[in-house]
C-alpha cells in the first residue's frame, strides 16, 4: 500500500497498554473484573430504580439514565480489547475504529450533559423546595434527557465525520486500547489542522458550559445551604449533593487531563491511564459512590435483593 492522498487503509492496531505477554492475562483479568463489575452495579442501580416507588423521582430518573450510560460507555471500549487480548490480536477494522469512536463520543458527552442536569436537579430541589416537584415535571426531565442524546449524537457526527476526511498512511498503530480521537488524528497523513480547530473549540465548548452551568449550581447551593440556621439542616441538604460532587470531581479532573493536554503527552502512557480513569474507573465506582451515600438507594438495593417491592 503505497502512502498518498486519499489513502483508505483497512484496519488500525491497538497497542494497548503492554505488549509483555506475561502481562497479557493480568490485563485482561483486570479490566473483565471492572467491566463485569461495573455492568452488573450500574444494572442494580437501574432496576432498583423502577422496582421501587420511592425512587420515582426526577433525581433517581437521571441516575438510572446516567448509569444505562455508563454500561454502554464501557461496553463499547472494554470487550474489543478483551477480545484482542484473548485472540492475541491487536487489529480493529477502519469501520470498527470510526464506530467505536462514534458512540464512545455520544455515551461520553451523555455522562458529561447528564451529570449537568443533575446538578441542576440539585440546586432547584435545594435552592427552590417549595416548586420542586411543579419546576421538575416528569415532561421537563424528559425533554432534557432528550436534549442531553440530541447534542451528544451531533457532536459525535461532527467528530467522527471530521475524521472520515482524513488520509492515513502505514503508521496505523495507536498506542492506546480504543480508537481514542486525539490518537487516531494523529496518524493521519494528511493536514488535520481543520481537525484540532475544531476539536479543541468543540471540547472547550461542550467542557467548559457544562462544568461552569455545574459551578454555578453549587455556588448557589452552597449559598442555601449557609443560610440554613441548624447544623443538622446543613448536613442534610449538603448529603443529598455529596455523591453527585464525588462524581463530577473524578470525571472531569481525569477528563480534562486526557483532552486539553498537549499532544506530546497524548503519545505518553499517562494518557491511556487517565483515559482508564473516566472511562472505566468512573463508570464502575458510581453504583458505589450513590449506594454507599445514599439511605434511599441502600434500602432499595436491600429490597431489591430480598425480593421485596
Amino acid at each position: 500500500m503505497e502512502p498518498g492522498n486519499n489513502t483508505r487503509i483497512s484496519e488500525f492496531l491497538l497497542l494497548g497498554f503492554s505488549e509483555a505477554p506475561e502481562l497479557q492475562p493480568l490485563i485482561f483479568g483486570l479490566f473483565l473484573s471492572m467491566y463485569l463489575v461495573t455492568v452488573l452495579g450500574n444494572l442494580l442501580i437501574i432496576l432498583a430504580t423502577i422496582s421501587d416507588s420511592h425512587l420515582h423521582t426526577p433525581m433517581y430518573f437521571f441516575l438510572s439514565n446516567l448509569s444505562f450510560v455508563d454500561i454502554c460507555l464501557t461496553s463499547t471500549t472494554i470487550p474489543k480489547m478483551l477480545v484482542n487480548i484473548q485472540t492475541q490480536s491487536k487489529a480493529i477494522t477502519y469501520a470498527g475504529c470510526i464506530t467505536q469512536m462514534c458512540l464512545f463520543f455520544i455515551f461520553i458527552e451523555l455522562d458529561n450533559f447528564l451529570l449537568t442536569v443533575m446538578a441542576y436537579d440539585r440546586y432547584v430541589a435545594i435552592c427552590h423546595p417549595l416548586h420542586y416537584t411543579v419546576i421538575m415535571n416528569p415532561r421537563l426531565c424528559g425533554l432534557l434527557v432528550v436534549v442531553c442524546w440530541i447534542l451528544s449524537v451531533l457532536h459525535a457526527l461532527l467528530q467522527s465525520l471530521m475524521v472520515l476526511r482524513l488520509s492515513f498512511c502505514r503508521d496505523i498503530e495507536i498506542p492506546h486500547f480504543f480508537c481514542e480521537l486525539n490518537q487516531v488524528v494523529q496518524l493521519a497523513c494528511s493536514d488535520t489542522f481543520l481537525n484540532d480547530l475544531v476539536r479543541y473549540h468543540v471540547t472547550v465548548l461542550l467542557g467548559v458550559g457544562p462544568i461552569t452551568g455545574i459551578l454555578y449550581s453549587y455556588f448557589k447551593i452552597v449559598s442555601s445551604i449557609r443560610a440554613i440556621s441548624s447544623a443538622q439542616g446543613r448536613y442534610k441538604a449538603f448529603s443529598t449533593c455529596a455523591s453527585h460532587l464525588s462524581v463530577v470531581s473524578f470525571f472531569y479532573g481525569t477528563g480534562f487531563g486526557v483532552y486539553l493536554s498537549s499532544a506530546s503527552a497524548q503519545s505518553s502512557p499517562s494518557s491511556a491511564t487517565a483515559s482508564v480513569m473516566y472511562t472505566v474507573v468512573t463508570p464502575m465506582l458510581n453504583p458505589f459512590i450513590y449506594s454507599l451515600r445514599n439511605k434511599d438507594m441502600k434500602g432499595a438495593l436491600l429490597r431489591l435483593s430480598g425480593g421485596k417491592l
